[in-house]
């Protein structure tokens, strides 16, 4: 299943969803050279998280990049990082997605540092997961995990329309924003338990549940309840759309 658009009115200009969005496709572009090589390894190395580096701890397990120090800035800058076309445009596309509305219910520059400290804390998350490993994170899914986090808080009844694909049957359903979020994050938790313990690279499920974790826990902290109070479908409380948590849109073959 995947995101297309959700129901949710939007009274503010997303500036800082505008501004976040557009650094990531510039460091995409200038420091990763779309994708291609030397840029896309020498920018991973240089620019990602690499835990065991950072805490200076030894690892047997080989790694993508020559064993040296990682500094702290790597924390942040492995947020503007990505490994691949679709890995940018999947992140890019779920901030566009579900950034406006919570960035909607705290204002420009609050929502730029509650993003950032999402981004630390799903950062920190990772590492502890796994302290001594080589392999370098990047990816702005953790700080996004945030965003989601905040935005099943702020808005669970919210309809998300998805895009339902089963092998040649394709469809579209809109499901309340609690149902969808919530069993994203059951996947990464699940597929964080089943990856616990491998040494191979892969998607960093940690990370995912530490920033939607930090984002719930964040949103208490940095909602302006001023700026929540005019959208008509926030809250737990709301019940005027709950009766169509379940909608089909439409079909085709």
């Amino acid at each position: 299943m995947f995101p297309i658009r959700d129901d949710n009115p939007q009274f503010l200009t997303p500036y800082a969803t505008y501004s976040i969005v557009i650094l990531n496709v510039a460091a995409w572009v200038f420091l990763q050279g779309l994708g291609r090589e030397p840029g896309l390894s020498g920018s991973v190395c240089a620019f990602g998280l690499i835990p065991g580096d950072l805490l200076q701890l030894s690892s047997t397990s080989p790694g993508l990049c020559i064993s040296g120090d990682s500094s702290w800035y790597t924390t942040v800058t492995s947020m503007f990082m990505h490994g691949s076309w679709m890995h940018i445009l999947g992140n890019m596309w779920f901030l566009w997605i579900f950034g406006n509305n919570v960035e909607d219910a705290m204002g420009p520059f609050r929502f730029v540092a509650f993003y950032l400290l999402c981004g630390l804390a799903a950062a920190a998350a990772q590492v502890a997961a796994d302290p001594s490993s080589p392999i370098p994170m990047v990816g702005a899914s953790g700080a996004i995990g945030g965003v989601m986090g905040a935005y099943i808080f702020l808005y669970p009844h919210v309809r998300v329309h998805m895009l339902l694909v089963l092998v040649i049957y394709v469809t579209t359903v809109a499901v309340p924003a609690w149902l969808m979020l919530g069993y994203w994050f059951l996947v990464q938790t699940l597929g964080g338990l089943v990856s616990q313990g491998s040494s191979g690279g892969g998607v960093a499920f940690w990370a995912h549940v530490g920033g939607f974790v930090a984002g719930i826990a964040f949103i208490y902290v940095f909602r302006d309840r001023q700026l929540l109070d005019r959208h008509p479908y926030h809250g737990w409380s709301q019940s005027k759309i709950s009766d169509t948590n379940w909608q089909r849109v439409r079909r085709r073959r």
